[in-house]
């Protein structure tokens, strides 16, 4: 201020400076207006540019669309004939079950034709709950005409957490995941399909959910938002509502669909994790089925059920027309002894009794007795009781798996049948006898047949009674191991560990006085339950080095009688010893897969 008016002030000055205050106040708002105009002008200069922008966008949107269309119509897949277009619809059918799902949503002609071929919508696979619509299955159904064969799995998920871990690919790939486990499943929704892992079913005995590798559908919600949806935080997890109308309902609609096409049925596979509202359902599949080869009603859930009057309730003079069944499975759901569908000349039959079921042993071997052709039998009685008659010898020379579990009056019905073929057994009953003796006498009246494949209470049970006889002497692992010359798999359960890892161990061990190898081709071991001392872990080690001695050259498995052992390639110890991390990795340095479990008193 200093420098443009005289100091001090005088009155000449300040009116001076008054003055200059009010031209310099005016020029400001001046500039100021001469400014907003020059803004207004840009920001009109602006918004005709971004219009005409957006102008030439759009038009570029439209160029561009043209052009897709016009490739695509260009495209060599466009000059295809129908009948090679059909051709690829069915090889991409036979690879992936529920193809046509994805092939109908690709483009309107895809659709049509999707739409004229029954046969690739013949093979339905779906996971379910009682929450989603069951009219999946009916459009399904419709969609597969009217004469093609039908090939059914359904997989009903009734627990209260029905939450799936989600791995969303925007893809139309129909590749499943490299690993075998989970399950791949491929839902088809409002135009896009996503691609789920399963997690793994708990541990029940009884899978409920698909094999591996078994591509299936799952339905949306009438809500129109997928029910399947999770995020993998359990925190966030959502929880199905426990009831509803449409719940209360599911089984008898989707029942009522599927029957109507019970001509049709060439597989029927069900399988539900446990009871569910409308379960009476099930008591409507009755009549004949005449192209039906393979019959699966499956729960994973021991409950009371009342006898409903279905195909294996029938009564033993009905006349059943069901001439191409066979394989037979029935795990959890009731049936008669005497049913026309138990007697059918089955090749496989899985039977899983009620625990409410009580049938006496000689009706059991009558079913067995009644399929001379069986070639996979699987039985699992919890409540048996004695028989009526006596029981007659019985061969199935064509039997190669042989599985049976439960009440130990079953061991009567082991000593009955005679199995020349049998590469396959798996015994978990609480026998009362020395299971050596069981064993050994099966394998005797069946001429000796080549097993491969023994698993002895490798099951849920963890009794360890199956190894003890009337006087409470362990099994002599010894003498059985040493007949199965032939074996290559070996399940145990419920021992103790160190006569077993004695059996197989090198038999020039002090403690062994076998004069050869045990199960010289043994290539697989797991043990489960199987209590160690104090000498346990050694004789483990012992048994696995002289076996699967260390890898230089020159080092193999010492020959006894000329025999070497093969390479023992998988272990597997569940809760049976604490190895110690040492221990492990030195395991895994001398066998290709090992996996251990701590006992759960030691974690």
């Amino acid at each position: 201020m200093s420098c443009l008016f005289p100091d001090p002030p005088t009155e000449a000055t300040l009116a001076d400076a008054r003055r200059v205050l009010n031209d310099t106040q005016t020029s400001v708002l001046e500039i100021t207006s001469k400014i907003d105009a020059a803004e207004a002008a840009l920001a009109e200069i602006v918004k005709e540019s971004k219009y005409v922008i957006s102008e030439m966008q759009k038009e570029r949107a439209r160029l561009e669309e043209q052009a897709f269309q016009t490739r695509a119509y260009l495209s060599p897949i466009r000059r295809l004939p129908t009948k090679l277009l059909r051709d690829i619809f069915m090889w991409s059918f036979e690879e992936y079950s529920c193809c046509a799902w994805v092939l109908a949503g690709v483009c309107v002609p895809w659709r049509r034709l999707a739409l004229k071929m029954p046969k690739i919508w013949s093979k339905i696979r779906l996971l379910t709950t009682q929450h989603a619509s069951a009219d999946t299955i009916r459009l399904w159904l419709e969609r597969s005409g009217d004469s093609v064969p039908l090939d059914i799995e359904i997989f009903l998920r009734v627990t209260g957490s029905e939450s799936l871990s989600r791995r969303r690919r925007h893809s139309l790939s129909l590749s499943p995941p490299p690993s075998p486990p989970p399950w791949p499943v491929f839902s088809h929704h409002q135009g896009i399909t996503s691609h789920y892992v399963i997690p793994h079913p708990p541990g029940t005995g009884i899978a409920i959910l698909p094999p591996p590798h078994t591509p299936i559908v799952l339905p949306p919600s009438p809500g129109g938002h997928d029910t399947w949806i999770a995020s993998p935080h359990p925190s966030t997890e959502r929880v199905m509502p426990s009831s509803s109308r449409s719940s209360l309902h599911w089984g008898h609609i989707a029942t009522y669909y599927l029957v109507e096409q019970m001509h049709r049925w060439e597989r029927f596979i069900f399988r539900f994790d446990k009871q569910f509202t409308s379960m009476s359902a099930l008591k409507s599949i009755n009549g004949d089925a005449p192209l039906l080869k393979e019959f699966e009603v499956s729960s994973a859930e021991a409950a009371f059920y009342p006898e409903w009057q279905w195909l294996p309730n029938a009564s033993a003079t009905a006349s059943l027309v069901l001439p191409k069944l066979d394989t037979l499975t029935l795990q959890y759901t009731p049936f008669k002894w005497s049913s026309p569908m138990l007697r059918t000349n089955l090749r496989t039959l899985n039977l899983r009794a009620l625990p409410t079921s009580h049938l006496p042993l000689d009706r059991i071997l009558y079913i067995i007795a009644n399929n001379p052709a069986l070639e996979s039998l699987t039985l699992h009685f919890q409540g048996v009781l004695s028989a009526i008659l006596p029981l007659v010898p019985t061969t199935l020379q064509s039997v190669k798996t042989f599985n049976i579990g439960g009440h130990y009056i079953l061991s009567q019905l082991v000593d009955s049948l005679i199995l020349p073929s049998l590469d396959n057994l798996t015994l978990d009953i609480d026998a009362r006898d020395p299971i050596e003796e069981i064993i050994s006498n099966l394998l005797s009246r069946s001429n000796n047949p080549h097993l491969i494949h023994l698993s002895v209470a490798y099951g849920s049970s963890s009794s360890s009674t199956f190894y003890y006889g009337p006087s409470g002497i362990v099994i002599s692992w010894t003498t059985l191991l040493t007949e199965l010359t032939h074996l290559k798999s070996l399940h145990i359960g419920g021992t103790p560990l160190e006569p077993l890892l004695t059996a197989l161990g090198p038999p020039d061990d002090e403690t062994n006085q076998m004069s050869t190898w045990a199960c010289p081709k043994l290539e697989s071991l797991g043990m489960r339950n199987c209590h160690a001392h104090s000498e346990g872990v050694a004789k483990l080690v012992q048994m696995v080095e002289g076996r699967n001695p260390d890898s230089a050259p020159g080092n193999v498995a010492q020959a006894v009688g000329g025999v070497s052992p093969v390479k023992l390639k998988a272990l597997e110890l569940y809760d049976c010893a604490s190895l110690g991390q040492d221990v492990v990795q030195w395991l895994k340095g001398r066998v290709d897969e090992v996996v251990c479990t701590e006992p759960a008193y030691d974690r």
